[in-house]
């Protein structure tokens, strides 16, 4: 087992990773740029390295500083969390150069899922259902009119790059075609340095349902069931949940045989999740690979009581897995708590956290680094709390989340928190009738 990992990360999952390996008697190294001097992962862990000024490409991004970090403080393994490196190729082959352990898949297998119209290719060949789309990117603006005439509109570009929505256009028709090409282009090589663009059929109103599988280096996988993402906001989520309302046994039994599939077809090593569209008839496309942990894995975690992360350190320590299957016993929500103003576009509200209560209670948990006093930096993501609800129903699950809301106070600067108030209760939500679509129509009253 390693004897100290550095997180290369910041925030609420840089302080999860550091509880997981304190529990496993692991010695934990932060790093941290200067506008998270005062955040709780640089507190709590047993080091902590300064790696540059608040820009992300100076701090968090720059390889060389963090290498030299896991140098200086003898660290044999590097956890990337998610964001960030997490999924970079390059870096995951300079920390095998400098014979320090990446926890996460090879930069081999970064690639083969890291880039969309790869992943695509990969797991058709797999025998994985895909959304029809490009074989390969789409060169030109010609060549891209003429596969759509073909696919038929409206169609998805989207970024072979991409991520969190970034580099993601629909196009209804021909004439909106250059437009829409010109600023995918344009916004993906600003996000991802790489301006690719593939082309997928456009399915209107599908459900965003994701897997969740191990693998280990011994061609082992596995999958712990779903995740429904749906309640997205520009294709970034808010609000997540186990088991879908949407799933059924024999759906859940088809997605998953598909996801080990997928996983088993690359040889995957370490957490991943497969995540798929669901039409309203439950056929279920692949949609892309995230070679990493992601946000949303709490509620995986509560319902089949399973550390996520301590399973992603074992693997990368080479221990093998059981190649069980696991499926939801209890029901689970997590709310993204975001430092934005719901009523005005959700538009970013950094500054001072002035006072702070955050709920408790059974089957209550919150995955946050942050505290009263503590300033929140424009700089990163705007996330700053997760709030976990676990209970036996999802009706329940419902009512014990509203009331942990009501319960959590941040005051000094615009939350999330009213716009999950008003999602719980809100009727077709309750229902379990929403799609991705779902936040098109969603007024805050």
């Amino acid at each position: 087992m390693f004897k100290k990992i550095l997180i290369a990360n910041r925030g609420e999952i840089a302080l999860r990773i550091i509880r997981t390996c304190k529990e496993m008697g692991i010695k934990t190294v932060a790093v941290y740029s200067t506008a998270d001097k005062e955040s709780l992962h640089v507190r709590f862990a047993d080091e902590a390295v300064c790696i540059g000024p608040p820009p992300s490409n100076q701090s968090y991004l720059e390889i060389p500083k963090i290498i030299a970090a896991a140098q200086i403080t003898n660290a044999d393994a590097i956890h990337p969390g998610y964001g960030f490196l997490a999924e970079n190729a390059k870096f995951s082959e300079i920390c095998k150069k400098h014979d320090i352990k990446f926890i996460g898949p090879s930069a081999e297998m970064i690639n083969m899922m890291g880039d969309k119209a790869t992943a695509k290719k990969t797991m058709r060949k797999a025998g994985v259902p895909v959304v029809p789309g490009s074989k390969d990117l789409i060169e030109s603006v010609e060549e891209g009119k003429k596969t759509a005439e073909e696919m038929g509109y409206p169609v998805m570009l989207k970024a072979t790059a991409g991520g969190g929505g970034k580099g993601m256009r629909i196009v209804n028709n021909a004439d909106e075609f250059q437009a829409m090409w010109d600023s995918a282009k344009q916004e993906s090589a600003a996000a991802f340095g790489n301006d690719g663009l593939y082309m997928e059929k456009y399915i209107s109103n599908p459900r965003h349902i994701e897997i969740q599988i191990v693998g280990d280096q011994y061609g082992n996988a596995a999958h712990l069931s779903e995740r429904d993402c749906s309640v997205q906001r520009r294709h970034q989520k808010l609000a997540e949940e186990t088991p879908s309302p949407f799933m059924t046994d024999e759906l859940r039994e088809k997605m998953g045989e598909a996801a080990v599939l997928a996983a088993k077809s690359i040889k995957y090593e370490g957490v991943g999740t497969v995540e798929f569209l669901v039409d309203d008839k439950r056929n279920f496309y692949f949609m892309e690979m995230n070679t990493r942990i992601q946000v949303e894995h709490p509620i995986t975690e509560e319902v089949i009581n399973f550390d996520l992360i301590k399973e992603q350190i074992k693997v990368a320590a080479g221990v093998k897995i059981s190649g069980k299957n696991y499926y939801p016993q209890l029901h689970s929500i997590e709310c993204r708590i975001n430092a934005e103003d719901p009523y005005n576009d959700f538009r970013p509200s950094p500054g001072k956290i002035t006072e702070l209560h955050t709920p408790g209670g059974h089957g209550v948990r919150v995955d946050t680094h942050v505290y009263s006093g503590y300033t929140i930096p424009p700089n990163y993501d705007s996330m700053i709390a997760k709030l976990i609800i676990t209970a036996r129903t999802r009706e329940e699950a419902l009512k014990k989340m509203k009331r942990a809301l009501d319960e959590f106070v941040i005051e000094g600067v615009k939350t999330t928190i009213p716009f999950h108030l008003r999602l719980v209760t809100d009727e077709q939500f309750v229902k379990g009738n929403y799609t991705t679509k779902f936040m098109e129509t969603f007024k805050m009253k």
